[in-house]
């Protein structure tokens, strides 16, 4: 019986792949081979696509049975199987079929076809069926098949599934592979094979994460069935080219599992020296356990010890680092000749970030310094001028000398003036850029983009140049952007861009036009007088894109006022001026929105000639600016710390541990009787749940669009976006930190949004994150906006700060963003709120970066709260604040600080407390 197109489509589309074996076995040889032409034109070329828009099965699997009963030779049938989207239809393939219909066509060049496709398979995402739909034409001929990387990682991922998910592959499953000797070097010697090894499995009793590979490679090299040298030579290569830590484990553990005698370690101690000083820190460890047990069989040179030491002594894990020590001391009293050149070795560690390895270095040199020849001392002293904290006086009394002053001490990095914010690129001159630029939109949004096009969309037309031409093509090609309305984010403003394009390709005959409020209305949340605008400051971009959309035909105007003339979203006041003056001498009353947009955006300082000339303006809009002006702008509101307590985890947001307790900033209008533009009121009230929100992005818009809104008040910005910024640390989210250091760009006063926003990201879980709270200190340090008493005395900024004092204190005292900082910090962390050991290494940037003066301040402040809670970390920030205080010979008074040094005991925390203490006292 004859097979057409048409049928197999139907069959496979079921799927019925007992009828498609039958029909295709049921023809002859001549008509098989007939039939590929009539394949391999029916086979869609977007095979892919089809497969999520069809209801029916996915067609390839069946499509796939007919090129292996139908196909001449190996080459053809490999050229239709790699087809695009042919190949998510390999692992549904019944191997049975291919096998029979295989013998029944006795065909010589399956092994052939299963070589071809072996290489085709994707490197990382193999699925197991996937690979059995190539291993079952390779089974007789193991030797054929490819070490690639995705070959290899499916043979894996085959032999676990094969076990089913509570279990893994056995020995007896492993070693009885066929691929076992093929396959196994490849394991070894492509990098991220490891990630491969990993995965949870059911042991019979219990769930483990533990790689199963190194048990069963011991295992079958115990039973002799794979040769000891050979595995064991290929782990240390495996560990020394290395990989992520966490393929490496696997390797790690066999090794362990192998336990390599003395004389197995020993010819590879070179080996074992490169993973001591290159490698991750738990191969390192297990590099320096393998050259210890050879060093104690007397089997290493005293060179590779002292070699080794340098790298390893400035190490950043001090485990090791004490261990390097403690063997160097060992080798100190083994050979009493060669003592000089270890305590030189040791004095490599006079270099180390951390005060107790350095003091540690110290007096293992003091307990040989006897037995030092002058000439080593000499170089002993030089290296000393890297000690810091109290290391230096003891360094004096040890070696009898004046040590060399060193070139940074007292010296602390020069804070930088920020750079002055960039002005906006010159408008869009003609058509074809426009589309470009709505084209970068549409793939990748920026504020400036944005900007740059809504005031082409309006100022083109006005200047009478033709659009059409430019903007149907784009609403062709990008008509799912430019129509689908979504719910938020980006689709709901390419949406209604496509709106405001439509409007301008067809202008609309109508001319009514929404009233002033409606817009805005339709987008306020809250009950009462005071609402709040959905979304906060990001959602404004949409309304002003909506506003063209629904303005451009029955109310056209020449040119947009709101376009800012810095990249920040700053407008320059006289620029406003002349844009209004126009539009009054050509009869055109701008767009309220607009308007409003534009009067957010223009400084605080604005030049008395500007408001002079600016008083003589007669249009409503005009009038609007001239007042705005003549009342200062927009007050800055009533900025509030406040704090949610999670309750029972019932608001836990995806299975995620409950937020136990969030502090954030509520919000409330300044302006008496409530008056001023329709978008103040909706951007200056905010009110918040007294639960935690378990959103990761509080906002609706990019880090740059949501900032450029408010630029003269960033403090309402950060009270915003404060939720989204805190989950940073206590929800462990990212990608959101990068608006911070925008924040610090723009102006007005410092409140406890503001406070709280640097304090969260400097606690985030992500190091890219954290530098964005880096940055952002930087720039709030060097043009330090202190919060002032009468401000604070004002209301304009109201501290309510929580225990302690919190922000209170610094609002009230005059402190700036280190005090304010430093306050939080010390609330949020001594109660674990945020982890400690996350905020340390920022602080310690924030010193490299020059503001040693803002950062003592932060420490000053949050000390008293974290000594009495002693947080995890708390010795490093005692470390760096020694550092700090040596630099600016600090001389104040901690009392929590001498109550935590008095203790007895000689713990990290107690030393470097003391240690703190001793240089705040100052030179005996």
């Amino acid at each position: 019986m004859s097979l057409t197109w048409t049928d197999l489509d139907d069959l496979a589309r079921r799927p019925a792949y007992g009828q498609i074996t039958s029909r295709l076995l049921a023809m002859s040889e001549a008509e098989r081979l007939a039939f590929v032409a009539e394949l391999d034109s029916g086979m869609p070329g977007g095979l892919a696509q089809d497969r999520w828009e069809s209801r029916d099965h996915y067609p390839a699997s069946g499509y796939a049975l007919a090129v292996i009963a139908c196909a001449p030779s190996a080459a053809r049938a490999a050229t239709m199987l790699t087809r695009r989207g042919m190949r998510d239809g390999w692992g549904e393939v019944p191997a049975a079929r291919v096998t029979a219909i295989a013998a029944a066509r006795e065909i010589t060049w399956l092994a052939d076809l299963g070589a071809r496709l072996a290489v085709k398979l994707p490197a990382r995402d193999v699925w197991a069926g996937q690979w059995g739909f190539v291993a079952a034409m390779l089974d007789g001929s193991p030797s054929l098949a490819p070490r690639t990387e995705g070959f290899v990682r499916g043979w894996l991922t085959h032999l676990h599934d094969s076990q089913g998910n509570r279990s893994h592959p056995t020995a007896e499953v492993f070693g009885s592979s066929p691929y076992l000797d093929v396959l196994l070097p490849a394991v070894f010697e492509t990098d991220g094979l490891g990630g491969a090894l990993t995965g949870s499995y059911w042991t019979g009793s219990e769930w483990t994460a533990e790689p199963w590979f190194p048990g069963v490679v011991a295992r079958l090299v115990a039973e002799g069935r794979l040769d000891r040298a050979r595995i064991l030579a290929a782990t240390v290569d495996r560990l020394v080219r290395g990989d992520r830590p966490a393929w490496l484990r696997p390797f790690a553990l066999l090794h362990d599992a192998l336990a390599p005698t003395v004389d197995e370690l020993a010819p590879a101690a070179l080996d074992y020296a490169r993973l001591l000083t290159e490698a991750p820190s738990a191969i390192a460890g297990l590099g320096q356990r393998a050259l210890r047990v050879v060093d104690d069989a007397g089997l290493l040179d005293v060179e590779t010890v002292l070699e080794t030491s340098g790298a390893v002594l400035l190490r950043t894990e001090k485990v090791l680092v004490k261990a390097q020590l403690s063997w160097l001391e060992r080798v100190a009293r083994r050979e009493p000749d060669r003592v000089g050149e270890v305590v030189e070795a040791v004095a490599v560690a006079f270099g180390h970030p951390t005060f107790d390895v350095q003091e540690r270095a110290l007096t293992l040199i003091g307990r040989h310094i006897a037995r030092v020849d002058a000439e080593t001392v000499t170089r002993l002293v030089d290296a000393a001028a890297g000690l810091g904290g109290d290391l230096p006086a003891r360094a004096h009394e040890m070696f009898g000398v004046v040590l060399p002053p060193s070139e940074v001490a007292g010296m602390p990095p020069v804070l930088v003036t920020p750079a002055p914010v960039a002005s906006m690129p010159p408008p869009i001159s003609d058509a074809s850029e426009l589309a470009a630029e709505i084209a970068a939109l549409l793939h990748d949004e920026t504020a400036v983009v944005w900007e740059r096009v809504l005031a082409a969309l309006v100022a083109l037309p006005a200047a009478g140049v033709p659009l059409d031409g430019v903007l149907r093509p784009v609403l062709e090609r990008y008509s799912f952007e430019l129509t689908d309305p979504g719910w938020h984010g980006q689709l709901l403003r390419t949406a209604r861009l496509g709106d405001a394009m439509r409007a301008i390709v067809n202008p609309a005959t109508s001319n009514d036009v929404p009233a002033p409020g409606a817009l805005r209305e339709a987008w306020l949340i809250g009950a009462g007088e005071q609402k709040s605008l959905r979304g906060g400051p990001g959602s404004v971009l949409g309304l002003r894109i909506r506003e063209v959309a629904d303005r451009f035909a029955a109310q056209p105007v020449a040119e947009l006022m709101a376009t800012p003339t810095a990249v920040n979203g700053s407008l320059d006041a006289a620029v406003l001026l002349e844009r209004l003056l126009r539009a009054e001498a050509a009869g055109r009353e701008p767009w309220p929105v607009d308007v409003e947009q534009a009067l957010l955006r223009v400084p605080r300082d604005v030049d008395a000639e500007v408001v002079t000339r600016a008083a003589e303006l007669t249009s409503v809009a005009g009038r609007q600016f001239a007042d705005w002006l003549k009342g200062g702008g927009l007050p800055d509101p009533v900025s509030t710390r406040f704090e949610q307590v999670g309750k029972d985890g019932r608001y836990a947001y995806g299975g995620r541990p409950p937020v136990t307790r969030r502090v954030v900033a509520r919000l409330d209008q300044a302006r008496a009787g409530g008056e001023g533009t329709l978008l103040e009121a909706g951007l200056v009230n905010l009110d918040r749940s007294n639960v935690p929100v378990y959103y990761p992005h509080d906002f609706s818009a990019p880090a740059d669009i949501t900032a450029v809104v408010l630029p003269q008040h960033r403090e309402v910005t950060a009270a915003w976006v404060l939720p989204a910024l805190a989950s940073l640390a206590d929800m462990d989210q990212r990608g959101v930190g990068p608006l911070l250091p925008l924040l610090a760009e723009c102006s007005g006063p410092i409140g406890p949004a503001m406070t709280l926003a640097v304090a969260y990201v400097l606690g985030a879980r992500h190091d890219t994150d954290r530098l964005s709270a880096v940055d952002a200190f930087l720039i709030l340090a060097a043009g330090e906006d202190p919060i002032d008493a009468a401000d604070a005395g004002a209301g304009r900024i109201d501290a309510a700060a929580g225990a302690g004092g919190g922000i209170g204190a610094a609002a009230g005292g005059g402190g700036g963003i280190g005090a304010g900082v430093g306050a939080e910090l010390g609330s949020l962390c001594a109660d674990g709120t945020l982890k400690l050991t996350r905020v340390v290494p920022g602080l310690a940037d924030i010193h490299r970066g020059g503001a040693a003066g803002a950062l003592w301040e932060l420490i000053l402040a949050a000390l008293p709260q974290l000594l009495p809670h002693a947080p995890r970390g708390l010795p490093d920030l005692l470390q760096l604040a020694t550092q700090v205080a040596g630099d600016l010979a600090a001389r104040d008074l901690i009392p929590e600080l001498a109550a935590t040094a008095a203790r007895p005991g000689s713990s990290r925390l107690t030393k470097e407390a003391r240690r703190l203490q001793t240089v705040l006292a100052g030179p005996a």
